[in-house]
Formats: C-alpha cells, structure tokens, sequence
C-alpha cells in the first residue's frame, strides 16, 4: 500500500524485528497506525542529479535543472527548461547513472491533440522504448514515447479499482486501459465498454486487456466517443479526458441510465474550482432534460500554473 500510495520511505531500509516488520513511510496509511521508528537503517544515500553534472554546468544552468522526472517500467520521462536544452543529454545521462534498472531517457514536451499525442524523443540510452509499467495488480504494456501515460494520476487510478463492481461501465477516453484496466482487474464490473480514438493506444489497449486476462469484460471499441459512445446501457460513465470534455457531455449522460453516476475530468482555473465545472453538468443536464446531482468533487493533481485537473462525480437521473 506505501508504495501504491508514493508513501514508501526510500531512503530507509525494510527491517525485521521480533517477529514483525517495520515497513518505512513518509506520512500515514488510511485505515493504519504509523510509530516513530526509533533505530532506522539508512540506504547509502544516491547522487543528486545536480551532483552528478556539477563539474560540467554553471551556477544558473544547475539552478534551472529538472527537480523531478517520472518513470515507466524502463523508461524515465524528464522535462527540460528551454534555457538549458542543450544539455538534455547529459541530463539523460545522468539519469540513467542514478536509475541503472533504467534503459531509456525521454524528453518530454508535452501532449498535443484530439489523439493525445506525446511530444517526446529519446535523448539517452536505448532507442527502444515500447516497455510494461506494473501498477497496483495492474500490467500497462506501452511506449511512451508514442501513447500517454500520466504517473500523477495514480490516485485516481486506485480509485476506479474500487468502483464499478457487477456494472456496465463507458470508458469514452479508454487510452491503453488507463482507467478500464484497474476497474476490470479489481472490481470486475459485468461489461466495460472501451473506446478509444488512437489507433495506437487502442492497440496497447487490446494487447493490455489480454495481457490482465480481463476479456471477458472489456470490449475495446476504436473510434470518436462523439458517435460511438452506446446509449442508454450504462451504471457508470468515465470521461478521463481534460481540455475539451465539455464538448463530449452529451454524449456522456445519454450513455447513462437513469441512476447512473457520471465521472467528468476537466481543467479549470483554480479559482474557478469547482463552480465551472458544476455549471458545465448543470447546462448538459438541462440540455437532456435529465436531473444532475454532485456527488463529489476532487482535485486530480495540478496541471499548470493556475490550472487544475480535477473530476466531478455526478448522479444523472
């Protein structure tokens, strides 16, 4: 559960002691008791990235270093400010040093499009870069140099491993399983109805529903969720898309039931959190003369400065 929850304390060792074992955190479990530990064991501790390029960067160019990367199996992902990227391979290198189970170093510059496309080019190591990412019982088998894949949505992710049990469920934005795989592995609705745009992510998601031996519930479906999003069948639809899910609402609540629970991803200014994205349920409601209730709202993780990626459970009637 730490290391499911980015909890686990690395810079400590597991111990075994009188028949228990102290398992190190860096903050409280739900549901358990954490203690002080009153003799850690510490891990030689690993090289900053700025250690490592000190000899070969100035001041200003180890002020403006990445503070943070993301990996996926075998593969590290890593921003770059614009003002330094001509040291992105000595970056990568670095990297690559500091993570030897690592075979590959990507630049990330972001996603673009209806397709949700990565920006990204290898910039140390292996060119190969299709790897399998194992998260929470789940296997995501991907390139992301190719597909998305967010790391900061982790959470989310578990969350939708405890919905939907005996359910018919929509996933209009399916990707490689992002959302689809955890809830077919541990609730194991009755169908979920995948759909994906990108032909390549639905290749990975097909190989990914075979590979968790899930399908006998999910029905991969390639196409735009605009016109091939089912009508009327579903308990639950999941729209994990940001930018323009708005314009997919519609859509969204006529998938559903009535009783059905709809779970809608946006962006939203802060300070627009979450008055913007209730009036968006409330409009589309209104335009399907359906009833919409807020169950919950919750932040997902921050998306860009000022920004948020956040999601609104709401009950359709």
């Amino acid at each position: 559960m730490a290391l499911q929850l980015g909890l686990l304390d690395r810079s400590r060792k597991t111990i075994s002691k009188e028949g228990y074992v102290e398992v190190p955190v860096t903050g409280p479990l739900p549901g358990l008791e954490a203690r002080l530990q009153e003799a850690p064991d510490f891990y030689d501790k690993n090289p900053e990235l700025a250690d490592l390029l000190a000899d070969s960067i100035s001041r200003v160019e180890r002020v403006l270093l990445p503070k943070g990367w993301s990996i996926l199996g075998k593969v590290i992902i890593v921003k770059v400010d614009p003002e330094i990227e001509d040291l992105v391979g000595r970056i990568g290198e670095a990297l690559l040093d500091m993570y030897p189970r690592c075979s590959t170093v990507l630049l990330d510059r972001g996603i673009e499009g209806k397709l949700r496309e990565p920006d990204r080019k290898v910039i140390a190591g292996s060119a190969e870069t299709e790897t399998v990412h194992r998260e929470d019982g789940v296997v995501f088998k991907l390139d992301p140099r190719r597909v998305m894949f967010s790391p900061g949505n982790l959470r989310e992710r578990m969350r939708m491993g405890s919905l939907g049990g005996g359910e018919t469920v929509v996933d209009m934005f399916a990707g490689i399983g992002y959302f689809t795989l955890p809830m077919a592995v541990h609730s194991r609705p009755n169908r979920i109805v995948a759909i994906e745009i990108n032909p390549i992510a639905y290749g990975y998601l097909v190989e990914n529903v075979r590979l968790n031996h899930v399908e006998d519930i999910v029905q991969p479906i390639l196409g735009d969720c605009a016109v091939a999003t089912p009508k009327g069948i579903a308990d639950r639809a999941l729209m994990g898309y940001v930018g323009t899910t708005d314009q997919y609402l519609d859509a969204g609540i006529a998938a559903l039931r009535p009783g059905g629970v709809l779970h809608y991803h946006q962006t939203v200014p802060e300070k627009l959190y979450p008055r913007r994205l209730e009036e968006d349920l409330a409009e589309a409601g209104e335009r399907a003369g359906r009833s919409v209730k807020i169950e919950r709202c919750a932040r997902v993780k921050k998306y860009s400065p000022g920004i948020l990626h956040a999601v609104v459970d709401a009950r359709v009637e």
